[in-house]
């Protein structure tokens, strides 16, 4: 069904009040799908609702990316934010306006070096992946550019360091939003060894540190750029946008550091999204990852072995929203030391916005990796609640089990393909030959490469596990499940 059946098509024309003549604040590294809707975004709203004036410089932290796009549009495109927010339909569009220089390093090094002896630069602002805030040994001072975004930050950061003769009031505030934990504090950690490894004086490293490094959790789906209806989104614009990003509307930036970051970026003053800056994040990361990402995970093998391809779809099955609902209010929630309230108002905002409509999330690609995804964002709530309680939760145990059986291709002979690393796939294909499933149980929850430790231990699971296995092996999901429950 077409969009415009859902929902009524709101523009927001921009009134640009920015200095034109004004450098930029920011420096941004990334011009991909999240940055725009997220942190470009967030300085949109920023110019148009506060006395904030931000331009941002971005820089294109690979040799391939989309500067010579953004270009060609003069920096300029819309966002889209669309779903189920408060229980009600929400579709708006912003034209996003306050990207000023787009830089590729690989084209034009002295270009990029150059922005930092902008005297009005106060934020650096990074999404280079997962895989970005590593070091990279091969990189060297001389190279134009080193491979790594931190090697292109030190060298980024020396040229500052001395067109300024590493004034104090020039240092400047880091914020990454690449999505690991400690993001900060690993970039400081690596810049500080890339400095080390090249001999850079320590008059620079000293004034490196004085830099602020923030940890952050950013939390908003963003599908990216609408190529299924492009027609739809592009009929009210004054000019063809090649780059629309499409978006949910909850939108979560948590940042961990001194509350005075706000009297220089107020985005705590935007009403539509939550900018929050906090002393410890680590209750909000607990929370993301295992109501959010560990909702996902745990519906994944039960849905694929369902049917249910989507997760929009699995809240329109009615045996997949209930288990999941049951899942996250009885066993998750309940294994999470944090406020209830709180907790219980994020998951309700998590099931809203897994029923957008306008999200095609397929479970198969969150099925990448499976088995690491649920160690890191599922079992710390198995066995929290499991602690707790001294029983084990029924539905992440069953979910557990889907998930053994979904990786036994041979004997589930389900469509989808495993993906996951070799290593793994290989041991489920000979640890289901010929075996029994109460062998098979006790393989797989004693590999503690797999969990971290030997889950064969924990006998009411070993028993559990084995008998849904063997459920599973013999009748439909929905049959298994309820038995296995009702046992």
């Amino acid at each position: 069904m077409k969009p415009e059946t859902f929902y009524k098509y709101i523009y927001f024309k921009m009134t640009n009040k920015i200095d034109k003549n004004r450098p930029a604040d920011s420096v941004q590294f990334g011009e991909g799908n999240f940055l725009r809707a997220f942190v470009d975004y967030c300085i949109q709203l920023l110019n148009e609702q506060t006395s904030f004036q931000g331009k941002v410089d971005v820089v294109q932290p690979i040799a391939q990316g989309m500067i010579k796009n953004l270009a060609d549009q003069n920096g300029k495109y819309h966002v889209y934010s669309e779903g189920i927010s408060n229980g009600k339909s929400v579709r708006k569009s912003h034209l996003i306006t306050c990207i000023n220089q787009l830089v590729d390093p690989y084209q034009d090094f002295e270009k990029y070096l150059s922005l930092a002896e902008n005297e009005n630069l106060k934020f650096i602002f990074s999404n280079t992946t997962e895989a970005g805030i590593q070091q990279v040994d091969t990189d060297q001072m001389e190279m134009q550019p080193p491979n790594s975004f931190p090697a292109k930050l030190v060298l980024f950061l020396l040229r500052r360091f001395e067109k300024f003769n590493g004034a104090n009031d020039k240092v400047l505030h880091i914020i990454p939003c690449e999505l690991i934990e400690k993001n900060g504090d690993t970039l400081k950690i690596i810049l500080l060894d890339i400095i080390d490894q090249w001999k850079l004086e320590i008059g620079f490293k000293n004034w490196v540190m004085k830099n602020h490094f923030y940890n952050t959790l950013v939390d908003r789906i963003v599908p990216g750029f609408p190529k299924d209806n492009l027609t739809f989104y592009q009929q009210d614009m004054s000019f063809e946008d090649n780059l629309i990003v499409t978006c949910e509307p909850f939108f979560l930036w948590v940042i961990e550091g001194n509350r005075k970051l706000l009297d220089i970026f107020p985005a705590d003053q935007l009403g539509e999204i939550d900018v929050k800056v906090v002393k410890d994040l680590g209750n909000y990361r607990t929370r993301k990852v295992r109501i959010l990402n560990g909702c996902h995970t745990a519906m994944v093998p039960v849905g694929l072995l369902k049917g249910v391809e989507t997760v929009s779809a699995a809240l329109s099955d009615g045996f997949m929203k209930e288990f999941i609902s049951e899942t996250l209010e009885n066993e998750i929630i309940p294994s999470i030391d944090f406020d209830k309230q709180e907790l219980t108002e994020y998951a309700a905002q998590v099931l809203e916005r897994f029923s957008n409509p306008f999200t095609v999330h397929q479970l198969q690609s969150i099925a990448l990796n499976s088995i690491s995804k649920y160690k890191v964002r599922v079992l710390p709530s198995f066995l929290s609640f499991y602690k707790k309680n001294n029983i084990i939760p029924k539905n992440l145990t069953f979910s557990l089990a889907s998930l053994i059986y979904f990786y036994g291709k041979d004997i589930s002979k389900h469509s989808y393909n495993l993906k996951d690393d070799p290593v793994i796939v290989d041991f489920f294909k000979n640890t289901w030959k010929a075996k029994s499933t109460d062998e098979i149980t006790e393989t797989v929850l004693s590999n503690e490469s797999l969990w971290g430790q030997n889950l064969a231990k924990i006998i009411p699971l070993r028993k559990d596990i084995s008998q849904v296995l063997k459920l599973l092996k013999n009748q439909n999901l929905v049959d298994a499940f309820e038995n296995y429950k009702s046992s």
